[in-house]
């Protein structure tokens, strides 16, 4: 079975709550020098066999139907998952 990995990022002008509230918590951990965090969402499909362009479009699609809202969201990466890991 081969996995593709989608990302979802909240789009760059929209509040993202969650990831100001991580950045608000970060110094308190101890852990300086972060800026600015957003959060996003991760998906992961398993296909059957191999990703290929055919599996890949498709989840690309599923993305910008499904997976995303696109009034909010943008959809940052659609990758074969041992591809989304070296990136």
């Amino acid at each position: 079975m081969g996995r593709i990995v989608v990302e979802v990022m909240p789009k760059p002008e929209i509040l993202d709550p969650q990831g100001k509230a991580v950045a608000g918590a970060l110094p308190r951990l101890g852990l300086d020098g972060f800026v600015a965090v957003r959060q996003g969402k991760r998906f992961e499909l398993e296909v059957e066999g191999e990703v290929d362009d055919a599996a890949l479009d498709q989840a690309r699609r599923a993305a910008e139907l499904l997976l995303s809202n696109p009034v909010i969201e943008d959809v940052v990466r659609v990758a074969a998952a041992d591809d989304a890991r070296s990136a």
